[in-house]
């Protein structure tokens, strides 16, 4: 069917019939790419939209989303009243998604229960009033904890981006070590790819230990551990080889990281930091959690503009090239 060569004469086989499709324009959406297979994707053109900030999401839900489920469900503002604080809940703790699907499912369930308690009340003094307290009234307990940035209290701890295909999210990633041979362990539910930036990360740190301070007797007599938490959610990707390096020189030089900062990017061997995917919605993440300031890879510079601008106006965006350089911004001065 999308062969240019044959779909001027595609065949139905239930009808038997040729159909003239070289005029068509099909149009697909997915909201995941790597299930598709290679095949049809080699004949398509990927448009890639990003998902929508909680700003966004909320004028959606105040414009279109609430109008449109009063209207099905007979009522309007003088019954019920949304209110801004409640559908920032609704959209942080209630639903975790891309788009609005979900949202709008959760305003007409929401709206149904308003109804339901409007006409039971005679006579109706006013109209309900929904706030952000009476959610788990209609709703039941929140679905989704909203995220929220830990305070660094040990060494060996740092907080890195992660892409999803509902958005972004906030990671931490600890090291630790114990009387050992040498040995690096890896845990958390951790794909190939990120056990291999893992990998990267030490063997760069074991061949800059005298430049960057560190003790090399250490490596022979202590066992690492790397622990991503939420073991239950595979994770992979080389985007947390930085953190995992910040973490690591975190460990072994005893220098806490910093609490306000987060960071993604690709390592190499070399120890340069290389251009990672989806900044914009790490960003968002890091923004939600209630962080100032995100560490970034110089060739991700230009992803920068991307981020919204109310967001920049927040944020402040630390552009680095080398591990070396990553490690003097995201470690403390003074040692724990």
């Amino acid at each position: 069917m999308l062969d240019p060569q044959q779909n001027y004469t595609f065949t139905d086989h239930y009808l038997d019939l040729p159909f003239d499709l070289s005029q068509v324009l099909f149009i697909t959406t997915a909201n995941w790419l790597d299930p598709i297979q290679a095949a049809l994707r080699d004949r398509l053109e990927v448009i890639s939209l990003p998902s929508y900030t909680l700003s966004e999401k909320l004028q959606i839900a105040r414009r279109y989303l609430v109008p449109r489920q009063l209207e099905e469900h007979g009522l309007d503002k003088k019954r019920v009243r949304f209110s801004d604080p409640t559908l920032r809940r609704l959209i942080a703790e209630y639903t975790h998604e891309a788009g609005v699907r979900q949202l709008e499912r959760e305003i007409g369930s929401l709206t149904r229960k308003a109804a339901r308690k409007f006409i039971s009340r005679t006579p109706h003094p006013g109209p309900i009033q929904l706030t952000p307290d009476s959610l788990s009234d209609f709703l039941g307990q929140p679905k989704y904890i909203s995220e929220s940035a830990e305070k660094i209290t040990d060494a060996g701890i740092a907080m890195g981006l992660a892409w999803t295909p509902v958005g972004g999210e906030i990671l931490f990633i600890e090291a630790t070590r114990m009387p050992g041979s040498g040995k690096l362990t890896l845990t958390g539910s951790l794909g190939d790819v990120m056990k291999e930036s893992a990998q990267t990360a030490l063997s760069y740190l074991r061949s800059q230990a005298h430049s960057l301070n560190l003790a090399g007797d250490d490596f022979a007599q202590y066992d690492i551990h790397i622990h991503v938490p939420a073991g239950a959610t595979p994770k992979d990707g080389p985007s947390a080889g930085t953190t995992i390096a910040v973490a690591l020189a975190s460990l072994l030089t005893k220098h806490l990281v910093r609490s306000d900062l987060a960071m993604t990017g690709e390592i190499s061997l070399r120890g340069r930091v290389l251009r990672v995917g989806g900044i914009k919605e790490k960003v968002l993440a890091a923004a939600r959690s209630g962080l100032k300031e995100v560490l970034l890879p110089e060739q991700n510079r230009n992803d920068w503009a991307e981020v919204p601008e109310e967001v920049r106006k927040k944020m402040k965006a630390r552009f680095v090239s080398h591990i070396s350089d990553a490690i003097r911004v995201a470690l403390r001065p003074e040692k724990r």
